[in-house]
């Protein structure tokens, strides 16, 4: 009995040490909850990105973002946004390191990432706010306009509207550009959570406040009804007549960085694959191109300082009996440009565009000191910087506008709609991607490649020296397409068009026009809380 008692006694005193520490434990998990939210909802929006075609599960990662933020303090905004920032950034930009490891792919998304803090912070502010997720919406949308330009001229890689090729809300491309398809999606996905969360309230007491119900089902319904009523703005009809055009995949011989050490095997082997192509058209197998368009970096030895490379591309010209625009690096009064040459098979070359939008520490390098310092590998690789071109690029070939948009120019607004309303009824977007093997990254350009298309309401051809490379209807559907690493090349009769969508006509207005909604937000959140604070101290 008495070591019962004692066990008793025992059992007694140890129960109150045992369910603090529990309840402490439980503590810490609640308070871990957001962030791992965060994190894992920032991962959900990276799963809804090209190669996959998932675009609607960006709807449920806002849906959980806007859970985590809505009534917090900005600066609990601003850690819960970095964290949602890496969730998504790592792993869409895990392709910037497959050749130069994981420094400068870390560097590069710890950088990008502080861009969704401070909207993460921004969405927290206006959170308590009537209609939130309006200003919330705008807010991201504000922060991708800032993303796109600084530092370094932006990096826009990974805007909302890059991952919804596949999905319904396309045609607001067309719209208002990747400013408004994205501020539909956001706003479609901040709408889900409110109506959730109204619902949840509404079962708990049975009522629920109409203003705050009519928002959140505005801002589910509103952007799906506008996407189904800007579809007549999207069109494959010929409006200029068609042309039949061909695009040039000769690959390269290895992938990597060391690609570039092959230059004139990449130069053979495109003039190899036109000849191929030259050759089944005499043989009435596919019908003869009105031109050929050749990517990027096809021609790395300088055709113009170089006789045999001059040679080379003059008799795959002559081959096929039209123009090619050939992707060429010249140097010209000292300077490096990475360059798109009009190759006529009777005159040569006849005409020149100069890529505008060149790639920090790809064909520039910043703070190249400082870079040095860290890795010296890194500042032997970019001996010398290329210039930037000034003007657009708009080919006349066999007697069509064609629009230059030299690869990483595509996921820049500006860069593209200057093509189309300098005249071009149709657009080439010519790549090079070998240096990122077999990554993610020719899908997700492919994406906003189709994005253009639809933006504009053009055909676009891409070509790429090793894949993927297509042909992209105006309204945005892919009708032909190359694997990777094969040498191969693309014929079709495409149309041509010359009429303006609303997005090439409105240019950077609509991105103006959510930046200062989201302004007006963020100033009345501010406004509203100082005078909740001078109210309770009086």
């Amino acid at each position: 009995m008495t070591v019962t008692a004692t066990s008793v006694g025992e059992s007694d005193q140890l129960e109150p040490r045992i369910a603090p520490g529990a309840r402490t434990w439980a503590r810490r998990l609640v308070r871990l909850l957001p962030a791992a939210a965060a994190a894992l909802s920032g991962l959900l929006l990276y799963v809804s990105f090209p190669p996959r075609t998932l675009w609607w599960l960006a709807l449920p990662a806002f849906a959980v973002f806007g859970w985590v933020l809505r009534g917090r303090g900005w600066k609990a905004g601003l850690g819960l946004g970095y964290l949602f920032g890496l969730g998504f950034l790592l792993p869409l930009l895990v392709w910037t390191g497959v050749e130069v490891g994981p420094l400068p792919w870390v560097a590069l998304v710890a950088i990008e990432a502080i861009f969704v803090a401070l909207v993460g912070a921004g969405v927290a502010v206006v959170s308590k706010l009537p209609g939130w997720p309006v200003w919330a919406a705008a807010v991201w949308v504000a922060g991708e306009a800032a993303r796109a330009r600084v530092p370094f001229d932006g990096f826009p890689w990974g805007k909302i509207a890059f991952g919804q090729a596949d999905g319904v809300f396309l045609p607001l491309a067309a719209v208002g550009g990747t400013p408004v398809l994205g501020f539909a999606v956001v706003l479609c996905g901040f709408g889900l959570y409110e109506v959730v969360r109204l619902t949840v309230a509404w079962r708990r007491t049975g009522t629920v406040r109409r203003a705050a119900a009519a928002v959140g089902l505005l801002s589910l319904a509103v952007p799906v009804v506008a996407a189904v009523a800007a579809r007549p703005l999207v069109s494959d009809k010929a409006e200029d007549g068609s042309v039949t055009v061909a695009a040039i995949q000769g690959n390269v011989p290895r992938a990597g960085l060391e690609f570039n050490a092959q230059r004139r095997a990449v130069l053979d082997n495109h003039a190899r694959e036109t000849e191929r192509l030259a050759a089944e058209v005499e043989a009435g197998k596919v019908p003869r191109p009105d031109f050929v368009l050749w990517p990027e970096n096809s021609s790395d030895v300088d055709p113009f300082a170089n006789p045999d490379a001059r040679a080379v591309i003059d008799a795959a010209a002559k081959a096929i009996g039209v123009p090619i625009s050939v992707g060429g690096v010249v140097e010209r009064d000292g300077k490096l440009y990475n360059e798109q040459i009009l190759w006529d098979p009777v005159k040569g070359p006849v005409d020149t565009y100069d890529k505008r939008q060149i790639q920090p520490f790809g064909e520039y390098l910043p703070l190249r000191t400082l870079v040095g310092a860290i890795n010296k590998n890194w500042t032997e690789m970019a001996r010398q910087d290329f210039s930037r071109g000034t003007k657009p690029g708009v080919f006349t070939m066999d007697g069509a506008k064609v629009g230059l948009v030299t690869c990483y120019e595509a996921a820049f607004d500006w860069t593209v709609r200057s093509e189309v309303t300098d005249g071009a009824q149709m657009i080439s977007v010519p790549s090079n991607n070998a240096t990122f093997d077999r990554s993610e990254m020719t899908y997700q350009q492919l994406a906003m490649s189709r994005v253009r298309a639809v933006e504009h309401s053009r055909t676009v051809v891409v070509p790429v020296t090793s894949g993927v490379s297509a042909i992209i209807m105006p309204d945005g559907k892919i009708t032909q397409k190359t694997g990777m690493f094969v040498a191969d090349s693309l014929v079709q009769k495409v149309p041509l068009r010359s009429s303006q969508t609303p997005a090439t006509q409105l240019g950077v207005l609509p991105e103006i026009a959510l930046v200062l909604v989201a302004a007006g937000g963020l100033g009345w959140a501010v406004r509203a809380g100082l005078r909740g604070r001078r109210a309770g101290d009086v």
